[in-house]
């Protein structure tokens, strides 16, 4: 019998936030690229925004975000008044045209911003943007750095949904990736929140860190379901230090190897589904009555670079230093490097460096491989014939799933692509059957679990 842990579960693939992926990018795509593209947005079309802060108070060690540690208030609110200069400039690129469905902050920390400094930004965006009645503002939130000035600008801000990283609460685990907050820290930050009219809670767990084990992870499992998250997300570690070089403060030795990942994944999967939360794609649970379970049901879940989402909108803009702006015609990246990015801004040009243009043949891919991270399976003739693309398109595709099926990890029957039970967790690899650029790139992936 094959094993499959050890056949598949390291195999370095793409966590498909976008296709074709991010080592992709590249300079082709720049300021008057983009700039072509916002212009030719649509009237009835349907915006969704990102906004990244860079910033953290401390560097947790797993990290592997564009984050840099924030050591005088000063650069924040310098920060800050550069991206509103940013907003003004897309939007003025924009034009009257689109309306705004949904709004995500992420970092780095979004709330190492001072109060006022996050009702600037949020009255800029309200300024240039029209928010459609009942969007969804999320903002991800380090219980660390909240307090109840912050919390309160946050509600009055018009947030609806927080997402808290708690990742581990076993004190060896947490002083292991220099994130350490006490269960008190964060029930604080839930209390704060609510007290605010942020009722929609997120709380991030993470599996595969250094001295964890299955005992710890189904620990702070049982303890953090009792603040009654809506959704909670258990994210695999992934350990790159050669693109993150803070990464390797974390002894390689301490990490569990893939049999103990995969364990740990299954048994966290297990126990929150015996809690009454739903499986939605391989690391998002949600509460019964959410909107995401709803989106699952229905195949109308979708998947960008802040994962799962019921964000359906037809363009995502970033906007911040590093940030990836997705359009029909493709991605387009900010520089991150906040020098850079200022002086770009300042002088009123589109920080953008670098991106991808995409094709038909990308676009046919970039659906199959989203319904397959979304739904398990996915009806390819289905696709091909909405995009106007014939079988040979795929043919690469499916001699690679021949070796899947052989190891009753996917069913193919005629052009209907099935992941099986013992597939869903290896369901990156199965995507990757649809990468044409996997095999031709530099760069390098985590691991599959």
């Amino acid at each position: 019998m094959v094993d499959l842990v050890a056949k598949y579960a390291r195999a370095r693939v793409p966590r498909y936030t976008s296709y074709p992926t991010a080592p992709h990018f590249h300079a082709g795509v720049n300021a008057e690229t983009y700039r072509h593209w916002l212009a030719e947005i649509p009237r009835s079309s349907r915006l969704s925004l990102y906004l990244h802060v860079p910033y953290c108070q401390r560097l947790c060690w797993y990290c592997g975000c564009n984050a840099l540690v924030a050591n005088r208030p000063e650069r924040i609110h310098a920060y800050a008044d550069v991206l509103r200069k940013e907003i003004a400039l897309v939007a003025d690129a924009i034009g009257p045209q689109g309306e705004v469905s949904h709004i995500h902050w992420g970092g780095g920390t979004p709330t190492t911003l001072g109060a006022d400094d996050f009702l600037m930004l949020s009255r800029a965006l309200s300024d240039r943007f029209t928010l459609l009645p009942g969007a969804e503002v999320a903002v991800e939130i380090d219980p660390r750095s909240l307090d109840a000035t912050k919390a309160k600008a946050l509600g009055d801000a018009g947030v609806t949904r927080a997402s808290l990283g708690v990742q581990e609460l076993a004190p060896k685990v947490q002083a292991a990736i220099n994130r350490v907050q006490p269960l008190e820290q964060i029930s604080d930050t839930v209390g704060l929140l609510r007290a605010s009219g942020i009722h929609a809670i997120n709380f991030d767990l993470m599996y595969g860190l250094p001295h964890q084990t299955v005992a710890d992870l189904l620990r702070t499992i049982d303890t953090v379901v009792a603040l009654k998250p809506d959704r909670v997300t258990v994210f695999g570690y992934a350990h790159v230090p050669w693109m993150k070089s803070h990464q390797k403060m974390i002894e390689e030795a301490a990490l569990p190897g893939a049999s103990a990942r995969m364990a740990q994944a299954t048994a966290a999967a297990d126990r929150l589904v015996q809690h009454g939360y739903r499986r939605i794609g391989m690391d998002h649970f949600a509460a019964p009555s959410d909107p995401m379970v709803r989106a699952f049901d229905s195949g109308t879940l979708h998947r960008n670079f802040q994962g799962y989402t019921t964000d359906d909108a037809d363009r995502l803009i970033g906007l911040g230093v590093s940030s990836i702006s997705a359009l029909p015609e493709g991605y387009a990246q900010n520089t991150d490097d906040l020098r850079v990015y200022r002086d770009a801004v300042e002088a009123g040009q589109l920080p953008i460096t670098r991106g991808v243009a995409i094709s038909a043949e990308d676009r046919l891919r970039r659906a199959i491989i989203e319904r397959l991270m979304c739904d398990y399976a996915v009806d390819t003739e289905a696709v091909r014939t909405q995009f106007g693309q014939p079988f040979e398109a795929l043919a690469d595709a499916y001699d690679a799933l021949c070796e899947l099926a052989k190891d009753g990890l996917v069913e193919v029957e005629a052009e209907t692509v099935r992941v099986t039970r013992a597939g869903q967790p290896y369901i990156r690899s199965v995507a990757a059957c649809f990468d044409a650029y996997l095999d031709h790139g530099s760069g390098r992936h985590a691991r599959a679990v």
